[in-house]
């Protein structure tokens, strides 16, 4: 039985997006040096919101100097008022959750039902996390004495953009330091809401900085001198570019990069529970997830039946307007990144993949992909060996669990797993011998605040999230 939906649209009268943006540095908002600007548009009617700073070296400078006179402050002040102000934080974002739940689908294009019931929740539950740790440090299993790098460089990317930011601040602030944060060219305006927060929280000036740009701007931030320690959620060759800029320097690093993660589902799996799962792990976020569960492994002998389920319940899945409550799957960030993944999935066609694409009425403005998988795909199809961050699915058959592990492991990422079976030897079988930092069971896609969050190989190094996470905000203590 079909059910149809009426259009359910969130308003936009919430949120007051403002012709032009300033870099939030010392507290206020203040015009890039240079007077230059760049836009940022809604991908999904390619509509320019609003103007944006760009920051140059000399404003990376100003926004370094003015956190070292706020770390004169912040690192003085008693833990449990750093900890009242990262609560008074969570607070008012949760006060604030609608407004930031419209901008961000606006700005990113993801739905509507992502951001407000995923994206925004998590983002003040990481605040709320660290509020409590910022007085307990000494308990946390980092030493006695624990202390801050001083200045922090934060770059972040597109896909979750206030989420990323709270990972990122939250844990910054707990344990002393002071940020200097970038976010993604395309996706600047929650930060920018944030840094209102800020204000409204009356942070002390300088604690939170927040300037806005491109690579360049990324750059001249992991490159400044008075910058104690980077961290960085992005790309793998990012990643790679940034360690060699900071080796020998002595500043710290964390590296959040991508992933190519196996959704493993043996023969004894209860199907339909994990189709659900399966569709949540690649079409969450229209694919745009460094975890994504992007290449299902699936025992052979169940291969047939599974993936008429997948193809009816993808049948089901509404591509549309971000703001639409119904709907599933959004927008994709940009022409840039849409690019990316129609070459990548047309190198499947290419190599031999059989490709299937849910029907699905792709609207005429905006960036969209319809929800696709590939049949017999090899390890050595450029689909199942490179990441594609979209909403396109790899599908390798296997039939011993050796012969599944050894492909799960052949990537060189290491970010995420999923393992489905109804036994729990078996998952914690196959756990012990897969090499990725997060492992679900029988779910996917499951974040919590307390819980530490990082790869292995190219996927990076260091934890976010959980004690591990403080650990990586602190000098002298391991960060894995």
């Amino acid at each position: 039985m079909t059910f149809e939906y009426s259009s359910a649209p969130e308003s936009k009268a919430i949120v007051t997006i403002d012709p032009v943006y300033k870099l939030f540095i010392g507290g206020k908002f203040v015009a890039p040096k240079a007077g230059k600007t760049f836009t940022t548009i809604n991908p999904a009617t390619e509509e320019v919101l609003a103007k944006i700073a760009y920051a140059e070296k000399s404003d990376v400078d100003k926004a370094v100097k003015a956190a070292q006179e706020g770390l004169k402050v912040w690192s003085k002040m008693a833990p449990s008022e750093r900890g009242k102000y990262l609560y008074r934080i969570a607070r008012i974002m949760q006060e604030r959750a609608r407004e930031f739940a419209v901008l961000e689908t606006m700005d990113n294009g993801k739905p509507i039902r992502e951001t407000r019931d995923v994206d925004i929740p998590l983002a003040a539950a990481h605040f709320f996390y660290h509020a409590g740790w910022a007085d307990k440090l000494e308990h946390a299993g980092v030493g006695n004495n624990p202390k801050p790098y001083g200045v922090v460089g934060q770059i972040i990317p597109w896909n979750f953009p206030l989420l990323m930011l709270s990972w990122k601040i939250a844990p910054a602030l707990a344990t002393g330091n002071t940020v200097v944060l970038k976010p993604a060219e395309t996706t600047p305006l929650t930060a920018l809401l944030f840094a209102q927060v800020c204000q409204q929280a009356e942070l002390p000036a300088g604690v939170v900085n927040i300037v806005t740009g491109d690579g360049a701007t990324g750059a001249a931030i992991v490159n400044h001198p008075g910058i104690n320690k980077i961290a960085l959620t992005g790309s793998t060759d990012v990643g790679k570019l940034i360690a060699r800029s900071v080796a020998g320097t002595g500043k710290g690093l964390t590296l959040e990069l991508g992933g190519k993660g196996a959704n493993i589902v043996f023969e004894d799996a209860p199907l339909d529970e994990t189709v659900e799962g399966i569709i949540n792990g690649i079409f969450f976020n229209q694919g745009h997830v460094c975890c994504a569960g992007s290449r299902l492994l699936i025992q052979e002998n169940i291969q047939d039946e599974f993936l008429e389920k997948l193809k009816r319940r993808m049948s089901q899945i509404r591509l549309g307007d971000p703001l639409d409550k119904n709907t599933d799957i959004g927008a994709i960030n940009s022409r840039e990144q849409l690019e990316k993944i129609t070459e990548l999935a047309i190198s499947g066609d290419t190599e031999g993949a059989e490709r299937f694409s849910a029907a699905c009425t792709i609207p005429a403005k905006g960036f969209w992909y319809p929800p696709t998988f590939f049949t017999g795909v090899t390890q050595a199809h450029r689909i199942a060996r490179e990441e594609i961050f979209g909403p396109v699915l790899s599908v390798i058959s296997f039939r011993t669990p050796q012969e599944a592990i050894e492909k799960a492991n052949n990537t060189p990422f290491g970010l995420s797993a999923g393992v489905w079976t109804d036994k729990g030897s078996r998952i914690l079988w196959t756990a012990k011998h897969l090499r990725a930092g997060v492992i679900w069971a029988n779910t996917f896609n499951k974040f919590d605040p307390t819980s530490p969050f990082g790869g292995y190989k190219e996927s990076g190094w260091g934890r976010e999230g959980g004690r591990h996470g403080l650990s990586a905000y602190l000098k002298g203590v391991s960060h894995e």
